[in-house]
């Protein structure tokens, strides 16, 4: 009990470990990890960030013609870097930049719209893959 008494006064005269921010800026470590960059130029089309994302983060919706959208959600993304790390064109394609994320608003939508563009997804690849079956058979 006289701990507890000594260490609640101790603390009403000290320093908070906390930061003023907006006023004071934060400083962010060398290994911060924050959103992820891309770079169509570079991106082979492997997927093999969508299919790592543990979070569901990173999509491609593919066209008739063959060509593939990236989509990425920094709201659903964690930062675990596995997405950077899977991509054979490593820090040309995908990389971690030091960028922070906005914040969602509730007025977004981030999470209907979210699940419209994976419902579009799934459904461009089995077109896609229906036309290619079907020029195959002609």
């Amino acid at each position: 009990m006289f701990a507890f008494i000594l260490d609640s006064l101790k603390n009403l005269f000290t320093k908070p470990q906390t930061v003023s921010y907006p006023k004071d800026e934060i400083i962010k470590n060398k290994s911060y990890r924050g959103l992820i960059e891309y770079s169509k130029e570079h991106c082979i089309f492997c997927d093999k960030c969508e299919k790592v994302c543990p979070s569901d983060a990173i999509i491609f919706t593919q066209e008739i013609n063959g060509d593939k959208i990236y989509h990425y959600n920094a709201h659903l993304c964690i930062y675990c870097g596995e997405c950077v790390r899977e991509c054979p064109k490593i820090n040309e394609a995908l990389w971690q930049s030091n960028i922070k994320p906005s914040i969602a608003l509730k007025d977004d939508n981030v999470n209907t719209y979210w699940k419209q563009l994976q419902d579009e997804a799934k459904q461009s690849k089995i077109a896609y893959k229906q036309t290619k079956k079907q020029k195959g058979k002609s």
